[in-house]
């Protein structure tokens, strides 16, 4: 397992889903920038029920940063060329609506 924290913006919109035991997940997409410029597609899925809603309240194109247990995979495409992909199960996420909810609070803490 690697743990890992991406950073990216949200391709297309995050869904909801229910396991084959009844319970619920949410699965998203991130594209996220390599070192060398390509762009990765994360493919994320969370059971966690803060980071899942978290997840449905952005929109597409909504910047976006997840940790958690990342595995790399390759795929074919049609051509016959092989392709990165990442699969990331994410435990903890970051928005910027979090940041400004965060500095916000800090900022009334410290008026008196």
């Amino acid at each position: 397992m690697i743990d890992a924290l991406i950073a990216g913006r949200l391709q297309g919109q995050p869904s909801e889903k229910t396991g084959k035991n009844g319970k619920p997940y949410v699965i998203a997409k991130v594209r996220a920038t390599a070192g060398d410029g390509d762009t990765l597609i994360v493919n994320v899925i969370t059971f966690s029920d803060a980071v899942g809603d978290a997840l449905l309240a952005l929109d597409e194109g909504d910047s976006v940063a997840l940790s958690g247990a990342l595995t790399p995979k390759i795929w074919t495409d049609r051509d016959g060329q092989t392709r990165p992909a990442l699969d990331l199960i994410a435990h903890q996420i970051l928005t910027a609506y979090d940041v400004n909810r965060k500095r916000e609070a800090a900022g009334e803490e410290a008026q008196p």
